[in-house]
């Protein structure tokens, strides 16, 4: 699809020639005034706006100023004599792409309207690309309505436009990695990287050089010096995944270059640099713990640990599942080239009894499992991954509820169903959980979940039935 461009002069022999010049390669509309330009860029998308300075007694200056207010704006260039080049370079301060003189010079026209779209099209592809990272990484696909996600979210908006290194504690799958993207795309840092480093992976060895660079021949294989990830993150952030595998010499590193001078020595290198980065490390370990056994650093911990966040772990958010599910639902069906699939009430609820160890993750993996393997409009409890359906102690039934249940609702509903099962059968576990359709292990946890609640139900329930007797 070709450009549009907007030709404004008031000058007919002008815009006939700019008309001729550029409709080969353009798609190109003419107008005499600020009227007829108006008129043009309110029904056309216009991606250029050529406009003379003086259009007969209208000033060309007004027409670029009501242009970019549009919704979607052109890139403006202004034509002007050279009397009034003052007014032009004013026109680019307002927002105009830049000037051309008169009498033109077509060549020079020529090249300065294909560098104006050309800056406009990276301009699009940037403003798109930072949407899809927005989108991808944003606090919007942190996916839940649970109060303990909700405490999270405030955390990370209040902790991210500050410069404070940021712990991010939980099981693996919870989201920690996204959460470390949305805090820094949320700070004052995000035009700059954001750099990742998985420090379980890496050996000692080359987790030093992955961090901090080497230069050519400070070891076998060294043939050429590389730049580190610290390096590579001056202005932005590093996200140090699974902090709690880094080996003591590393950590002592790792101190050094986060302490007020922020230095550190390539491997093998004289040179001292120096990085400025925020620091956002995760771990699905305790890293108090290890600072008590002597295994993690208590003053590289306590640099960490400037603002603790702990994501939590899928089954603490069970009023969550629905709302992922639907997220998931919508993205595996568009990748698999499918129709917008639904899931039925007994799927459902076999992913709401289910643990979910893997969390989020797990989840995830899950869904993608029943959209390829659906044959029809609705992933259905079969189309479940098997370990899944057994683990939740169902083949197609499950503590459940109804297609209209709220998913907030879902603690009470799991109650009364629990207290309704334990008063049928006297308070006995195995009978309660074989009629709820779910395992022994998995009803003792929901009764442990219910604390002093739950064993109050099973009490009630047996007191209940030597009353019937």
């Amino acid at each position: 699809m070709q450009p549009t461009i907007l030709i404004v002069d008031d000058e007919k022999h002008t815009r006939d020639g700019l008309r001729r010049l550029l409709e080969d390669e353009y798609d190109v509309y003419v107008a005499e005034d600020i009227g007829g330009a108006i008129s043009v860029l309110e029904r056309e998308t216009v991606d250029l706006l050529l406009t003379d300075l003086r259009l007969g007694g209208e000033d060309g200056m007004q027409l670029i100023e009501r242009a970019l207010k549009m919704p979607h704006p052109p890139v403006c260039i202004m034509m002007t004599a050279y009397g009034s080049v003052d007014t032009a370079v004013e026109a680019m301060k307002r927002g105009a792409y830049d000037f051309v003189t008169k009498p033109l010079n077509l060549d020079k026209v020529e090249m300065l309207i294909a560098r104006a779209l050309q800056s406009r099209r990276m301009e699009q592809e940037n403003r798109t690309l930072r949407q899809q990272i927005d989108e991808r990484f944003g606090l919007e696909n942190i996916l839940g309505e649970s109060l303990a996600l909700r405490e999270v979210l405030d955390t990370i908006r209040q902790v991210a436009p500050s410069s404070a290194n940021v712990l991010l504690e939980g099981e693996s799958g919870t989201g920690k990695e996204l959460a470390a993207h949305a805090i820094h795309n949320l700070s004052r840092r995000n035009q700059a990287k954001f750099v990742v480093v998985h420090c379980a992976a890496l050996s000692p060895t080359l987790l030093e050089s992955e961090l901090f660079g080497h230069e050519r021949g400070a070891f076998t294989g060294a043939h050429e010096r590389r730049i580190g990830r610290f390096e590579q993150a001056n202005g932005g952030t590093i996200f140090l995944d699974e902090i709690g595998e880094i080996d003591p010499s590393t950590q002592v590193k790792l101190l050094r270059v986060m302490s007020e001078q922020r230095a550190f020595e390539r491997v093998g290198g004289t040179q001292t640099l120096r990085a400025d980065v925020r620091v956002i490390a995760a771990t699905n370990k305790n890293l108090e713990q290890m600072v008590r056994e002597g295994k993690f650093r208590d003053d590289l911990y306590f640099r960490l640990n400037v603002v603790r966040i702990t994501m939590p772990p899928l089954r603490a958010r069970k009023e969550d599942i629905p709302l992922l599910v639907r997220s998931f639902l919508r993205h595996f069906s568009k990748a698999n080239e499918k129709p917008l699939l639904d899931i039925t009430t007994d799927a459902m609820n076999t992913l709401l009894a289910y643990d979910w160890p893997g969390n989020v993750r797990e989840l995830r993996t899950a869904i993608e499992h029943g959209v390829v393997m659906a044959n029809g409009p609705k992933v259905t409890v079969r189309d479940l991954p098997r370990a899944i359906r057994e683990a939740a102690g169902t083949s197609g039934g499950a503590i459940t509820v109804s297609e209209t249940a709220n998913p907030l609702d879902l603690a009470e509903t799991e109650k009364r169903l629990i207290t309704q099962a334990l008063n049928s059968t006297g308070g006995n576990i195995t009978a309660a959980a074989t009629q709820l359709g779910i395992s022994r292990r998995t009803l003792h946890r929901k009764l442990n979940e219910l604390n002093a609640q739950g064993r109050n139900v099973r009490e009630q329930a047996r007191a209940a039935k030597k009353r019937t007797k």
